[in-house]
């Protein structure tokens, strides 16, 4: 399933933002694929995010990550750079963006 997100970094953090994702954990990344994930990219325009990412069951890829201690740590750090936080547990995976056209 392929899965579109959009959220928003504070407009005095985007710099910080980029460099944080330069960065993410190896042990982050791997849970992340662990979970389910096959790929996960990030566009930026401005302060909005849009974020698309593939797996084959959104909702427990979620639930996987929301109980490790290194996804615990980087959602924090993000809650910091992020003006509107998008729901990231087992609860907002229903939250994703309606597909209204595709090629």
């Amino acid at each position: 399933m392929r899965i579109a997100l959009h959220t928003k970094v504070r407009a005095d953090r985007i710099a910080e933002y980029a460099a944080a994702h330069r960065e993410v954990p190896q042990e982050l990344t791997a849970a992340i694929r662990a979970a389910g994930a096959t790929s996960w990219t990030i566009w930026r325009s401005g302060t909005d995010l849009f974020h698309v990412l593939e797996c084959e069951d959104y909702a427990a890829l979620l639930a996987e990550l929301e109980k490790l201690p290194v996804n615990i740590a980087w959602q924090a750090r993000m809650a910091e750079l992020l003006d509107v936080i998008h729901d990231y547990s087992a609860d907002g995976a229903t939250a994703g963006l309606p597909v209204v056209w595709e090629l």
